[in-house]
């Protein structure tokens, strides 16, 4: 896990379709529907009352005790409502402040696309460029199909690279050189351009670009272009030194509910995530990519498919752009027509950003938001746990609707039944969870491979045996179920 997640996306129904799936300048942009227009900039009596209904909002995530950080309400760049929450560091008691920096994951990606687009408008590559042009010695010969845009738009083929080990390398094999040297023996997923993929190592490679095309490093780029023009003092790329005291600490809470700092997972800055900002300086960013020339051209824009799309935009609607991994959360939502910007940071677990971010835009549409819940494997377990396995079975869309659509609902009874099996050493809970997951799921290769390995640690061999030969029914080359078969039958 630990992955960086974002998107860049436009948002319409706020129940159905929360995410920057997680993820950036993908061009991954949800439809608009509905029919809510532009909205009036808001007068000093409708910025009391939104201002009233945003505290109660925030408190209402404070009692569940899923949410603190940084809260930030803005119209035409002028702050309406700055507030922090809560704590950047447990174990000292220090308060987050307007000014902690927060980790902003994948929205690092727009800083990449931004780069590349530069390059491009000065004539030092083309979007339609074959990334072996640049990068050579990719193992799959599919790789020498792949262009640049192919890799901005997530449809490269390639994948993660957070491997289960990733996190244990050393600060050097973390390291952008380091990853793109283990991608070149990565096989893709797919042809590059057939379908999406949010990749986080398609940009860690655009970021091996920037470096091959400008001669000078990514983070070099990143601050030569971006962060030195905009004068956001409040940035930082790769060098935190001397800034521990400002720095939030992530938390998240393990699917079995116990509270634990996310430093183990913490990742080194790349091109795909891990800068450090603040809320103002977000705003500043972002206000910038979308209203002046200062980082893009009109004529750069006008090639951009983000901006193509935004064009068409109807008055009123919202884009949003985030990142996130366990313990930490951000999202700006910006009504583009009205110049209304919402921003969330949280150093608590995903979506809680995006969820507050999606209720105070309702709270600007004079909407009521939905009361909120908890995220879905924390429901999931408490209802379990209270109320019995057939509860969940005839619950389970009521009680997960807080989490990203974008990803498979199946991972939360799997994640839940890993956590018993192994964190508390429940096989019999763990039998039920991870069972129930094939019967809501049957067609999840993934699920009858967990459950086969729940029932292979409770001695079940034979149902084992028969579950992993279902898991390669549903995908043959499952690695994970072969493996576990060929120890059953030795």
């Amino acid at each position: 896990m630990g992955a960086f997640t974002n998107t860049i996306h436009c948002i319409d129904n706020l129940e159905k379709k929360l995410r920057i799936a997680m993820i950036t300048v993908l061009c991954l942009f949800f439809t608009q529907c509905g029919n809510k227009q532009k909205n009036e900039p808001l007068d000093n009596n409708d910025q009391i009352q939104l201002i009233s209904k945003v505290d109660g909002l925030i408190q209402s995530y404070i009692d569940l005790d899923i949410f603190s950080g940084v809260v930030l309400v803005a119209q035409k760049g002028e702050v309406l409502y700055h507030k922090a929450f809560g704590l950047a560091d447990r174990q000292k008691g220090i308060n987050n402040e307007l000014n902690t920096l927060f980790d902003i994951g994948s929205m690092n990606k727009t800083f990449t696309s931004i780069v590349i687009h530069q390059l491009a408008a000065e004539g030092k590559l083309r979007l339609t460029d074959k990334l072996t042009s640049y990068i050579s010695g990719f193992s799959d010969s599919k790789a020498e199909s792949i262009t640049l845009n192919h890799l901005l738009e997530h449809s490269s083929g390639f994948g993660d690279y957070h491997s289960p080990d990733y996190f244990n390398l050393k600060e050097s094999e973390q390291s952008l050189h380091a990853i793109v040297g283990r991608a070149k023996s990565v096989s893709l997923d797919f042809e590059p351009g057939t379908e999406e993929q949010y990749s986080n190592l398609g940009y860690v490679i655009l970021g091996a670009v920037i470096e091959k095309v400008s001669g000078k490093s990514y983070f070099d780029n990143v601050l030569m272009r971006i962060v030195d023009p905009l004068k956001l003092h409040d940035t930082f790329l790769n060098d935190f030194s001397g800034l521990d005291a400002r720095i939030a600490k992530g938390y998240y809470k393990t699917p079995l509910g116990i509270l634990e700092e996310n430093s183990a997972m913490q990742d080194v800055p790349n091109p795909d995530g891990g800068f450090l900002s603040t809320t103002l300086d977000v705003m500043k960013f972002y206000r910038s990519y979308y209203y002046d020339e200062l980082l893009l051209s009109k004529e750069a824009k006008r090639e951009h498919s983000f901006f193509q799309y935004l064009n068409k935009l109807e008055e009123g609607k919202a884009t949003i752009a985030a990142g996130g991994f366990e313990g930490f959360n951000t999202a700006l939502f910006q009504v583009l027509s009205d110049d209304l910007t919402i921003i969330v940071f949280a150093n608590m677990d995903e979506p809680v950003a995006e969820r507050i971010g999606m209720d105070i835009l309702t709270l600007y549409r004079n909407d009521t938001p939905p009361k909120p819940q908890l995220p879905a494997i924390q429901n999931i377990r408490k209802n379990y746990e209270e109320y019995g396995l057939l509860y969940i079975k005839e619950n389970f869309e009521k009680l997960t609707v807080n989490f990203h659509p974008t990803d498979p609902k199946d991972l939360i009874l799997n994640d839940l039944g890993y956590a018993y099996l192994y964190e508390a050493n429940d096989k019999v809970k763990a039998m039920e969870i991870l069972k129930l997951n094939t019967q809501l799921f049957p067609d999840i290769a993934n699920c009858w491979d967990s459950y086969g390995e729940a029932l292979k640690t409770n001695g079940n061999i034979l149902d084992a045996i028969n579950a992993y030969n279902k898991a390669l029914e549903l995908q043959p080359n499952l690695a994970s179920a072969k493996k576990a078969l060929d120890e059953l039958n030795k």
